[in-house]
């Protein structure tokens, strides 16, 4: 700092829009630092005015607060998606069950403008009509050291431990009980939104009520794997307060301390949403085709299998051989285009899957359709534009449009999709 130079003090909220320019914030250099570190933000130190950050959100959107150590200040950046709240909702909910109901969903979200608000109410909504009717109730396999005999004698744990002896009794037996993976799954979703900062007073509210219902769940120790459900008939109240519980706690949150710091919030990668929607929706509009959807499938460019490759989607026909493979960017066309770093990843599909055409698909367009013919090679690359700010029923319109256009092309199937 020069001498004379006040600081400048730092603030306490700084408010970003997703992919929009940056903006010079005074912050702490630690905090500046943590978020450049945690890859929040694009965050760099102003060259020129000492306590001041260059800040610029990508593609993710929520909410963090960074808290420096032994009491000081703590930063709360809230970043905005480009779309509205409701549509991105309809994103996750489309992509984690295409057959849901996802419309009281959206109303209930539309009226917040925040990422994190709106989750938190709608993971409340959604847990307090799954247990509405109470607690789901199922057998849980249990092994434990009793006194009298209950269920089947562990007789190997009988003897390595007891040697011989007959109490106490090891055994194994199915409790029915409420402590099994839906509720501990339900659990865990609403104490980890009463952990984030940002939840609007009510929200948490209601959530400690839905706390209180599930007192008697036991809790998954944090780090540990989720446990597995499956849905059936029985728990079929749960399934949309399960998915979005796993939105939730599958990885999108930012809780961890570098440099001593504790970052505390909740991120949705909108590339990886974006990513989740084209694909599930894509694998939904060629179901009852006769056509196999592999979504991340994994394969090799070179003969000796060494460099690897993992397309978003690929379309296998009937005889079990790819005839489509798509890519899922979200990214809008700028002036000049789009990046040719894309169509020359597609080509390596096309040319490692033998197939005639490719098929990128972004978020925003100039057109909603361009196709590259690829010199010497045959091959036909396809860029398609959706438009993220129209209604859902239009947006699916769009994607049936894509998965016509993957078969009728002639890319090595003659089946078109009852999309």
């Amino acid at each position: 700092m020069t001498a004379g130079t006040e600081p400048v003090p730092a603030v306490e909220s700084v408010h970003l829009v997703e992919h929009a320019p940056a903006v010079s914030v005074p912050l702490a250099d630690a905090v500046g630092q943590a978020l450049a570190a945690a890859r929040i933000v694009d965050a760099t130190p102003d060259p020129y005015t000492p306590g001041r950050w260059s800040l610029r959100a990508g593609s993710k959107v929520g909410a963090v607060t960074i808290a420096v150590p032994g009491g000081g200040e703590a930063v709360t950046v809230r970043i905005t998606p480009k779309v509205p709240v409701a549509r991105l909702f309809f994103l996750l909910g489309h992509s984690l069950d295409p057959k849901g109901a996802w419309r009281d969903v959206q109303v209930s979200v539309a009226e917040h403008r925040e990422v994190l608000p709106a989750l938190a109410h709608a993971v409340e909504r959604q847990v307090d009509r799954a247990l509405r009717q109470g607690l789901l109730q199922g057998y849980r396999a249990t092994e434990e050291t009793a006194l009298v005999v209950r269920g089947r004698i562990r007789e190997s744990e009988q003897i390595r431990r007891r040697f011989g002896m007959t109490l106490p009794v090891e055994v194994a037996y199915d409790e029915f009980t409420t402590d099994i993976a839906e509720n501990r799954i339900l659990q865990a979703a609403v104490e980890r939104l009463l952990r984030l900062p940002g939840v609007p007073r009510e929200v948490r509210r209601r959530l400690s009520h839905q706390r209180a219902r599930l007192a008697d769940v036991s809790t998954i120790v944090r780090g540990q794997p989720l446990p597995g459900w499956q849905p059936t008939r029985l728990n079929s109240r749960y399934h949309h307060a399960l998915h979005l519980a796993r939105a939730v706690l599958d990885g999108a949150s930012a809780e961890h301390a570098p440099g001593g710091l504790r970052v505390d919030g909740f991120l949705f990668d909108m590339n990886k949403l974006f990513e989740d929607f084209v694909t599930v929706a894509l694998r939904e509009a060629f179901r009852g085709t006769g056509h196999t959807a592999r979504l991340q499938d994994p394969h090799h460019l070179d003969s000796a299998a060494a460099i690897r490759m993992k397309p978003d989607f690929v379309l296998y026909g009937v005889d079990g051989t790819p005839c489509a493979v798509a890519d899922a960017k979200y990214k809008a066309e700028k002036r000049d285009g789009y990046p040719d770093s894309d169509l020359y990843q597609m080509l390596a599909y096309c040319t490692a899957l033998g197939l005639r055409e490719g098929h990128l698909v972004y978020a925003k367009g100039n057109a909603s359709h361009a196709a590259h013919q690829v010199r010497h090679a045959g091959i036909l690359l396809h860029q398609h534009a959706l438009d993220l700010d129209q209604e859902p029923s239009a947006l699916l319109a769009d994607i049936a449009a894509v998965a016509r256009r993957m078969t009728d092309t002639g890319i090595g199937t003659a089946n078109t999709p009852r999309v």
